[in-house]
C-alpha cells in the first residue's frame, strides 16, 4: 500500500489536511482529475465525484481552493467542499475570453485495443460546426503521460479546433489514469500497442458524423513526435504529419540524452546489451518507407532528446525527396516557451496542416 493508499489511479499532487488526520490527494482518471481523501491508516475516499484539477490547497474548514479548467475553459479558481461540485470564485478568464466563439467540452471515444483493453480518446469539435470538418490527431509525450481535459498553452486543443479540425486527442497503452498494467505495457513495446491504438481510435473517429474521412493529419511531441516519426514509416494513411522533438534514432539518443536511465528502462538495457530492441523500435530502421508530407520541429537546446534526432528525421525525408519542412529553435529545449517562439510555432504548425488537410482541388490551386 502506498502513501495514498491501494489504488490504481495516478496520484499528482497532494496535500495535509488541517486536522493532520491524513492528506487529500489529487488523482488521474481517465483524462481527469479527481480529489481523494486518504486517512492515516490508508482508507481512501472520494473527496468529491466532480471533476476538478491538480493545483489546489486545503483551507482550515476542510473545503479546497482548486483550479479548475478544461480543454476548452481557460481556468478560473474554484471553492469545492466535500461532495459538491466546485464553485466559482473568479472569472478572469472568462471575461478575457468574452466573444469569442470556444469549443464545447469534449466528448469521450472508447474503443476495443487490439488485446481487449479499452483504450479512450477526447474529441473536441470546432465551435459552431456544420456539416463535416477534417480529424487532426494529436498523440501525447511522455510516453507515460495522457491528454487531461485540462487547458493547457503548448499544445492547446482548442486552439486546433478553432482552425476548423475536429480534435482527436488519443491516450493510448502507456497512458497515465488508466490502471498501472495499461501503463507499463508501453515499456519494450514503443510502436506496438500504443500504435495500434491510434489507429483503431483513428478508424473510429473518421466514421463519426462530423468527421470528413481521408483528410487526417497526425502531430506529436516528444514520445509523440516518435509515434509521429513511426507512423512515417509504417503507414501513409495520413495527409501530413508534425513530429516535435521527435525521438528519431534511440540508440543515437543514448549516447546524447540527459535521461540515460529512461532508454536503459524502456528498452531493457544499454544498446550493446539489447541492440535488436533499439533497432527494433527505432523509426530510423524504416526510413525507406518515408512517404507522407513531415513538419519536424526541432530544438537546439533539447538535452532530453537531443538536435541530432531532429536533424536525422529530416534528412531522412529530404534525401528520398518527400515533402518535408525544418522549424528549428535555436534558443528553445524540448518545450517551445518563449512568446515569440510560441507564436511562429503555432502559425508554422497551423500552415503546414491547413496546406495538406485542404480539399485535393484547393490544395492543388
Amino acid at each position: 500500500m502506498s502513501v495514498i493508499g491501494d489504488f490504481d489511479d495516478d496520484a499528482s499532487a497532494f496535500v495535509w489536511r488541517r486536522d493532520s488526520k491524513g492528506i487529500v490527494a489529487s488523482v488521474l482518471k481517465r483524462g481527469r482529475f479527481y480529489l481523494n481523501t486518504v486517512s492515516l491508516d490508508g482508507k481512501v475516499a472520494r473527496f468529491s465525484e466532480s471533476a476538478t484539477g491538480d493545483d489546489f490547497d486545503v483551507a482550515p474548514d476542510g473545503s479546497v481552493a482548486v483550479v479548475v479548467s478544461g480543454m476548452a475553459r481557460p481556468p478560473e479558481l474554484a471553492r469545492q467542499a466535500a461532495g459538491v461540485a466546485p464553485q466559482p470564485v473568479t472569472r478572469f478568464n472568462a471575461e478575457q475570453y468574452a466573444g469569442i466563439d470556444m469549443p464545447g467540452a469534449p466528448t469521450d471515444l472508447w474503443i476495443d485495443g487490439k488485446d481487449g483493453s479499452k483504450v479512450h480518446s477526447f474529441v473536441l469539435q470546432p465551435a459552431n460546426l456544420s456539416g463535416r470538418a477534417p480529424l487532426l490527431v494529436l498523440i501525447h509525450g511522455g510516453p507515460q503521460g495522457a491528454w487531461e481535459d485540462q487547458w493547457g498553452m503548448r499544445w492547446n486543443e482548442a486552439a486546433f479546433a478553432a482552425q476548423g479540425y475536429v480534435v482527436l486527442a488519443v491516450n493510448p497503452h502507456g497512458s497515465t489514469g488508466y490502471g498501472h498494467k495499461y501503463e507499463e505495457e508501453i515499456s519494450r513495446d514503443w510502436g506496438g500497442l500504443a500504435y495500434d491504438d491510434i489507429l483503431r481510435s483513428v478508424d473510429a473517429a473518421e466514421k463519426l458524423p462530423f468527421v470528413e474521412p481521408g483528410r487526417t493529419c497526425a502531430a506529436g511531441a516528444s514520445y509523440g513526435g516518435y509515434m509521429v516519426d513511426w507512423i512515417a514509416g509504417h503507414t501513409d494513411r495520413f495527409r501530413c504529419l508534425v513530429s516535435h522533438d521527435g525521438v528519431y534514432d534511440i540508440a543515437a539518443m543514448y549516447g546524447s540524452t540527459e535521461e540515460l536511465w529512461f532508454p536503459e528502462f524502456e528498452m531493457g538495457g544499454p544498446p550493446w546489451e539489447v541492440p535488436e530492441t533499439y533497432r527494433k523500435w527505432s523509426p530510423s530502421t524504416y526510413a525507406k518507407n518515408f512517404r507522407t508530407p513531415t513538419l519536424v520541429v526541432q530544438g537546439e537546446l533539447d538535452f532530453r532528446v537531443p538536435v541530432e534526432q531532429g536533424l536525422g528525421m529530416f534528412t531522412a525525408l529530404q534525401r528520398q525527396g518527400v515533402e518535408s519542412r525544418l522549424l528549428y529553435f535555436p534558443d528553445e529545449g524540448h518545450w517551445v516557451l518563449k512568446p515569440r517562439n510560441s507564436q511562429l510555432w503555432y502559425h508554422t504548425v497551423f500552415d503546414w496542416i491547413r496546406a495538406h488537410s485542404a480539399p485535393r482541388k484547393q490544395a492543388n490551386r
